[in-house]
């Protein structure tokens, strides 16, 4: 293979077993030449020369929200330009499960991505001391953590309520534990006091669309005249259940997202929302993950980063009925 791709032997090993480390077009004609002999790597063999199985595993909560299926297609892409591969394990949003995991894919992943984690930080951190570990969605001291700032942009929409007139807003809050549900309710709490308007929390909820459905009557008889929401799922089942029973949006409640996954082919008036660069973090973590398996020096040297979200104001937000 050496000989048809015109490099060394070394070269050919280096790009098998640590592609980073490889120019990109002689990557490519290693690559090249790999398929037209018809070479594949035994994991198995390179894990016991190298140390490295090539495989990374991702943790996540479920697979229905479309918010995590995003930042997995946007991490599987940049895997690939790196020649690994992901397995995708479901916690169900549960600690136990979650270091089950942890314990259990240690000796054949190189490293971890954790989208939204619930598990204790100390429990995260040691983790991070035998294999990687990226958390997404979640700030960890210690670890390298990536975030959006959904907050901020939740906040920005409490702003443009408040000058629409509503004085009573209901914020339908995500899943118990979650690190950045009580990010975002701590933001509209300190924009409520100052703007000296009611927030009526409600919740804690699975961020899923028979949670927002069933909300419907608690956020209805709390006179409410808008309601933001942790997901789009959750939105969504709202607004299923408030059509059901003949309550029109936004007429009588203006309503507004933490993301617009789930609102891309809804026919009908856009949903106001914070639009979050998913894809983006998804391979931004992967990316942290290959220099940090490939550079035992650089594993241990966490960097958080937060990335910007872009605010989309539509006709669902309109002045409360009098």
């Amino acid at each position: 293979m050496a000989r048809v791709a015109g490099v060394s032997a070394s070269t050919v090993s280096r790009a098998m077993s640590r592609p980073e480390m490889v120019a990109p077009r002689t990557l490519e004609r290693v690559r090249a030449a790999a398929e037209k002999v018809g070479f594949r790597a035994n994991p198995a063999a390179r894990a016991l020369t190298t140390g490295r199985t090539g495989f990374f595993a991702m943790l996540v909560p479920d697979l229905e929200n479309p918010f995590y299926a995003a930042i997995i297609a946007g991490a599987q892409a940049v895997a690939e330009e790196h020649g690994r591969w992901l397995i995708i394990a479901v916690t169900e949003g549960a600690a136990e499960r979650e270091g089950e995991v942890l314990r259990e894919l240690r000796d054949q992943v190189d490293g971890f991505v954790l989208l939204s984690p619930v598990g204790s930080a100390r429990d995260l951190v040691a983790a991070h001391r035998r294999k990687p570990v990226v958390v997404v969605n979640r700030r960890v001291n210690g670890l390298t953590s990536l975030t959006v700032d959904t907050p901020g942009g939740l906040a920005r929409i409490f702003d443009r309520l408040a000058e629409l007139g509503h004085r009573r807003v209901a914020y339908l809050a995500g899943p118990p534990g979650s690190w950045m549900d009580r990010r975002r309710r701590d933001e509209l709490g300190e924009h409520a006091a100052r703007l000296g308007l009611d927030l009526r929390v409600v919740g804690p909820v699975y961020p899923a669309f028979a949670d927002g459905a069933a909300a419907a009557t608690e956020i209805v008889e709390s006179g409410c005249t808008a309601a933001l929401a942790f997901n789009s799922l959750l939105l969504l089942g709202l607004m299923y259940e408030l059509g059901r029973r003949g309550i029109k949006v936004p007429e009588r409640l203006s309503v507004a997202a933490a993301d617009d996954m789930a609102f891309a082919d809804l026919p009908g008036t856009p949903v106001s929302a914070v639009r979050v660069p998913a894809g983006e973090l998804g391979g931004r973590a992967v990316a942290d993950l290959v220099e940090m398996a490939g550079a035992p020096g650089a594993a241990r040297r966490p960097a958080s980063r937060k990335l910007p979200t872009e605010v989309v104001l539509t006709g669902s937000l309109v002045p409360p009925a009098r």
